[in-house]
């Protein structure tokens, strides 16, 4: 093997058609003789560019609707031959086999078959096999060919053939063909992962997961932590598919933090205009209001302490005195889905603060999969899209919330499911007044929650705590009603929980006594 190879035979076959023009007119000016296929060869040949058939090469004509095209000897001989192997070489002449030197192609657009809601026979015939086959074949005999599976290498190929005399080097074929197997193997995954979900099996016996490279980062969550962030090829709305405006580059954590406070203030899609401010991936303050820039500042007031180096999302487009509120202090995310001018103009000033917007809100009761590492392996889970309305709650206490009561419960249940567990949230009038999140113990969260409280109520100049005449939310059942009364003495009038403690009687009866309102949900929400 010689570690430059030159390149006299390409054979191209690519689905999408993006730079190819440019791309086989490059290598005809090289003096690359081009093998194609059906569609590939047409455009080719309509754009000027000589082109051989694969079928002129192989003898035998495209069939079965283009099934069988490329799947012959003649081809797979071409690309997995070695070059400086004489057995190779002599069966190649006996055979009349060629050598290709490059491969370019692209396989059918499965994933986007599968996305538009194509039925099942219509993705079934999405399913490229001739495509992986040769990229397997030419990726696997790298120390020969050159394979090209991305339409954004095509600039990079040329540059290698320019620098190396019409050749690639070794380093570079390493490179494609890494990127050839990473292909595939999405490629793979997508079907295979698509054809579960068509079965109905919940935990198939094998599971694949693949993405592609969005961004490289400085570090992790710490410096000494290499990181990378990967999208999965949805269109769903959310940072994957954001557009960032200004400011430096996203970190890790600010990936990390800027999903939670996405993910939690599409709950509040349609809704009154909704601020959500997280830090570490919880909430710290959320809030609705008449305008944004007051849901902003209800938010904020919640825990100004926490709020500091946060990050903002918002269920409306963001508008100049909102971002004049938001910019007052330092930020390092805003998120929404949109910008007018006037805000933008305000952000422009804030150099190092990151404006991203989306194409909307994303739907949380849409479906999809949570995935997590563990030593050996890894957990799937569907992602939590429960949701509740008045009537799946259940009054089981004397006194049942009034109206406005209950619509605080409930914000302060959508609110609860983003927070770590163990999770309490406090909410009056329509905002957070305390949050305590992942606590071992569900009694400290809710003393945490209550103290935030008190501490703004000393910075805000109330005289008394925002928790007096609130409601509170618990993700998982009280299993005492210790955590239930430290509420009660902090002032929640009400409270929201799944029930289903063996105890449930005796946290009941305490909220009787109490004189507190209690709902159960019969759902709970562990966010770990």
């Amino acid at each position: 093997m010689t570690d430059t190879v030159p390149v006299s035979r390409a054979l191209i076959s690519v689905s999408d058609k993006t730079g190819l023009e440019a791309l086989g007119r490059a290598l005809a000016d090289r003096g690359v003789e081009i093998l194609s296929t059906g569609g590939s060869a047409r455009a080719l040949r309509e754009a000027g560019i000589a082109v051989r058939d694969v079928a002129d090469v192989t003898g035998f004509p495209e069939m079965m609707d283009g099934r069988v095209k490329t799947l012959h000897p003649k081809v797979h001989g071409g690309l997995l031959a070695l070059r400086d192997d004489a057995s190779h070489v002599a069966a190649m002449e006996e055979h009349g086999i060629v050598g290709i030197d490059l491969l370019v192609v692209n396989l059918y657009p499965f994933e986007a078959t599968v996305a538009r809601g194509a039925d099942y026979a219509e993705a079934v015939e999405n399913i490229d096999i001739g495509g992986p086959a040769m990229i397997r074949a030419a990726a696997k005999n790298h120390g020969h060919v050159t394979t090209i599976v991305d339409v954004e290498d095509y600039d990079a190929l040329l540059v290698e053939l320019d620098g190396n005399e019409g050749g690639t080097t070794h380093a570079f074929r390493q490179v494609m063909a890494q990127r050839a197997f990473a292909r595939t193997a999405a490629y793979d995954a997508a079907v295979s992962t698509w054809m579960a979900d068509a079965l109905g099996d919940p935990a198939p016996r094998r599971r694949a997961v693949a993405g592609k490279l969005r961004q490289t980062m400085r570090y992790g969550e710490n410096p000494h932590q290499a990181a990378a962030f990967y999208t999965d090829g949805t269109d769903r709305p959310g940072l994957a598919n954001a557009v960032q405006h200004q400011g430096k580059e996203l970190s890790y954590n600010n990936i990390n933090d800027t999903d939670a406070a996405f993910e939690l203030v599409s709950e509040f899609a349609g809704g009154e205009p909704t601020c959500v401010i997280v830090k570490h991936a919880n909430p710290c303050g959320v809030a609705r209001g008449a305008t944004l820039a007051e849901a902003y500042r209800r938010a904020f007031d919640c825990d100004r302490t926490s709020a500091f180096g946060g990050i903002v999302a918002l269920n409306r487009p963001l508008d100049g005195e909102t971002a004049e509120a938001i910019a007052s202090i330092f930020t390092e995310v805003v998120i929404a889905p949109g910008a007018d001018d006037d805000a933008r103009k305000v952000f422009a000033a804030k150099k190092n603060l990151r404006l991203l917007t989306t194409e909307g809100l994303a739907d949380p009761a849409a479906g999809g999969r949570v995935w997590r590492q563990v030593g050996g392996g890894f957990l799937v889970q569907d992602k939590d899209t429960g949701r509740l309305d008045r009537e799946d709650l259940k009054v089981v206490t004397k006194r049942a919330p009034d109206d406005a009561q209950m619509d605080d419960l409930l914000f302060a249940w959508r609110v609860a499911k983003h927070v770590k567990s163990n999770a309490i949230v406090y909410v009056r009038d329509g905002a957070t007044v305390g949050v305590g999140a992942g606590q071992m113990s569900r009694v400290d969260s809710t003393r945490i929650a209550a103290r935030k409280a008190e501490d703004m109520a000393e910075v805000l100049g109330l005289s008394a705590p925002p928790t007096q005449g609130s409601v509170v939310a618990s993700d998982a059942f009280f299993p005492f009603a210790d955590g239930l009364m430290t509420a009660a003495e902090a002032g929640a009038r009400a409270v929201i929980q799944p029930g289903g403690s063996v105890r449930d009687d005796e946290v009941i009866a305490a909220a009787d006594a109490a004189g507190i309102a209690m709902v159960f949900t019969g759902m709970r929400h562990f966010r770990h």
